[in-house]
């Protein structure tokens, strides 16, 4: 009997092939919405929690507000990294200065920090060597400079042991970091890391108190205790004034940032789903013109023994196809989307179909069918069948 009961629902649906269109796009659009927005947040999120892993979930950021009349120095951020749940601490300081060589010039983010800040923030080089401590101490004019920068400024990747000017300054480069996409090292910023020390002496806005540093946690296990351990010796240090500085823990900031995420995919998949609900108001709609055009046809099949079950189960599936059919087109245009998106965006951007959403798009195409199907097939069911035989349209 369902054999049969799709067979014609089918028939029914290719009879009338653009209405039938026209009635499923409603769900084709739905389904798109649904598919393609929670996968475009999802895909988001994927790069960059990838990108906040691939600096470390170990590491933890300090800045301090208020120095309470006893600022930090260079040893005193020394000091703290020798407690034991802590690797490693580098202070970290950061100006806007003109970086000139005889090719061009841009200006860039500088940075001064220590030798640590390579471990902590998990950099990679492309050749050379980063700052030592000894450069520190020794307010070394030394600079390693990333991907960005050595090509712009520099022309080229190979420069280690070049010169370049900030402010005017001349500056050896010791190294030059790896490029984050290499295949478009251009796309980054354009920075460059010098000794702490020689930073001070460059420019007017950094001094010798050091407001913000990182650190890193002898483990990811451990960074909790780590984090307590730095809270507290800063605490002690500020006068018990926990608004007197931040502690921000990187694995607290990729939860916060996925419990942000995930809200915003319900949230635009609540949205899509509205454009669903409006399609099953079209499915109602046409299979309710649908039941009035085929008055003789459910007096016909009535008078010679179909039953009122038999008739509602005609109508159902073939609103439930409507409805499913919707979906399949749906799902196929949002991979196709997803695939331009995709080639468009280059290799930053790789946004894949994702098999949840594509199930609970089809259950949700399904429920609507059946729901938004049971009215038009109610109706149909409870037709007399003399007075649908009498139906002249």
């Amino acid at each position: 009997m369902i054999r049969q009961a799709v067979k014609m629902a089918w028939k029914s649906i290719a009879s009338n092939k653009m209405r039938s269109f026209l009635t499923m796009l409603g769900i084709i659009i739905g389904v798109m919405s649904l598919v393609v927005l929670v996968s475009l947040v999802s895909g988001t999120t994927e790069s960059v929690t990838d990108q906040i892993s691939s600096i470390g979930t170990n590491l933890l950021t300090v800045t301090v507000q208020d120095d309470k009349g006893r600022p930090l120095k260079l040893a005193d951020v020394s000091e703290l990294a020798e407690d034991e749940e802590l690797e490693a601490a580098a202070p970290v300081a950061q100006s806007s200065v003109a970086a000139a060589s005889s090719y061009s010039e841009e200006y860039i983010s500088l940075y001064g920090t220590t030798g640590d800040y390579y471990d902590i923030q998990g950099l990679e080089l492309y050749a050379g060597r980063f700052i030592k401590n000894i450069d520190v101490e020794k307010h070394t004019n030394v600079a390693v400079i990333n991907a960005g920068l050595a090509t712009e400024v520099m022309g080229r990747m190979d420069v280690a042991g070049e010169t370049i000017k900030f402010n005017g300054t001349e500056y050896q480069i010791i190294g030059v970091l790896a490029a984050k996409d290499s295949d478009s090292s251009t796309t980054e910023n354009y920075e460059a890391y010098i000794p702490y020390t020689s930073l001070i002496r460059l420019t007017d806005d950094v001094s010798s108190d050091v407001t913000a540093f990182c650190a890193s946690a002898a483990s990811e296990e451990t960074l909790d205790d780590a984090q307590d351990a730095l809270s507290a010796a800063l605490m002690e240090r500020f006068n018990e004034d926990e608004d007197a500085f931040t502690v921000i823990n990187q694995s607290a900031v990729m939860e916060a940032m996925e419990s942000v995420t995930d809200t915003l995919a319900l949230l635009l998949g609540g949205i899509a789903a509205i454009s669903l609900l409006v399609g099953g108001i079209g499915i109602m709609n046409i299979m309710l013109v649908s039941v009035t055009e085929r008055t003789r046809e459910i007096g016909i099949r009535k008078a010679i023994g179909a039953g009122k079950g038999t008739i509602m189960l005609q109508f159902l599936i073939e609103a439930l196809m409507i409805s499913l059919m919707g979906c399949a087109v749906g799902i196929f245009l949002s991979w196709v989307t997803l695939r331009i998106i995709s080639g468009v965006g280059g290799d930053d951007m790789n946004y894949e179909l994702r098999l949840g959403v594509v199930w609970i798009s089809i259950a949700f195409s399904m429920g609507i069918g059946i729901i938004f199907g049971i009215y038009p097939a109610d109706k149909a069911a409870k037709k007399q069948p003399i007075d649908a035989l009498r139906y002249a349209g």
